[in-house]
């Protein structure tokens, strides 16, 4: 909304000082020309901005002038300032509520909670590994209908391709939005049946007219606990796992989820996971080699077992060879 963009531009003159118009749009993500509106607007509101020509020119405000927003403590700003970007598709509203949230600092603090903001990084795009972290977007368009239904608490008609299926369209009653590990999922009812969608297999929505069927009141954290339970009863397998430190990570990526986790004596760590199937939970530890270990169950470390047995004996010739 344009008055939202008003003050976003107000809080940047602030903040930064002196900024070029091409500059303004590129924060605000706007043209140059709707910026040079928005100075016009401002200034016939009585907002002191003026412009500076020549080489190093730009826009500006009148020194001391203040905006009039509610202030915030130190480590409440901090919390903000430091808070991932781009959850369920609002990225530019968070960097919209940052420049606020400095503004809204006393004069005393501002300073000092950005340069702390600077030491403190919250998901990186890659590991120490140098491995890229890749989440897969949700269109800006139909992240935009699906947070609509799920806030007006309206029927939602989503382009949903599952696993290893067609895309299809199907509609649901929206019941909220949850993130987990940059995963974000829809839970709503279908035909009255509990369903959790994967935000990045949707390829379209529309927001419906229609009353969504749900409660009016609503516990995510309930709800959520009671289908991570449910998904994991369903046909999962349980394994408990011994792994070196050193690969507990690729243990965890690995695994569709983990029960539970305590260090053994001798330095490695024993974990209560669950794999999709017995082949799965084989495949994974396979390629951990001697930096695991599966402890449970027995049927697991069998075909284990016959696996390395079997990869032994197709080169027990050809070590003989050599030696």
């Amino acid at each position: 909304m344009r008055a939202d963009r008003l003050v976003s531009l107000v809080l940047l003159l602030r903040q930064r000082g002196r900024m070029t118009a091409d500059v303004l749009a590129r924060d605000l993500e706007v043209s140059t020309r709707t910026v040079l509106r928005d100075i016009e607007a401002l200034s016939a509101a009585g907002v002191p901005v003026y412009a500076e020509r020549g080489r190093h020119g730009g826009f500006a405000l009148l020194p001391g002038f203040r905006t009039e927003l509610t202030g915030l403590n130190h480590d409440e700003a901090l919390a903000l300032l430091t808070a991932g970007s781009g959850v369920f598709g609002l990225g530019s509203a968070l960097a919209s509520a940052m420049r606020k949230v400095v503004d809204a600092l006393p004069e005393s603090h501002r300073t000092t909670a950005s340069e702390a903001a600077q030491r403190i990084l919250v998901d990186p795009e890659t590991d120490l590994l140098s491995r890229r972290l890749v989440t897969k977007e949700v269109p800006d368009t139909t992240m935009l209908e699906v947070r609509r239904a799920v806030l007006a608490g309206r029927k939602l008609r989503i382009l949903y391709a599952a696993t290893d299926r067609e895309p299809q369209w199907r509609t649901v009653d929206p019941i909220g939005l949850v993130t987990v590990r940059d995963r974000g999922y829809l839970l709503a009812r279908r035909s009255g049946e509990d369903r959790t969608y994967r935000l990045s297999r949707m390829q379209g929505a529309e927001e419906l007219p229609e009353p969504a069927e749900r409660p009016n009141q609503v516990d995510l954290d309930r709800i959520w606990r009671d289908r991570s339970a449910q998904f994991l009863s369903d046909g999962h397998l349980t394994v408990l796992v011994r792994v070196n430190p050193s690969r507990r990570e690729d243990l965890l990526n690995a695994a569709v989820a983990v029960r539970a986790e305590a260090p053994d004596p001798d330095g490695w760590l024993r974990l209560e996971v669950t794999f999709q199937d017995s082949w799965h939970a084989e495949w994974a530890l396979w390629q951990l080699g001697l930096n695991a270990e599966a402890v449970a169950p027995q049927s697991l470390r069998a075909a284990l077992h016959n696996r390395a047995a079997g990869l032994a004996a197709r080169y027990e010739s050809t070590v003989g060879d050599i030696t």
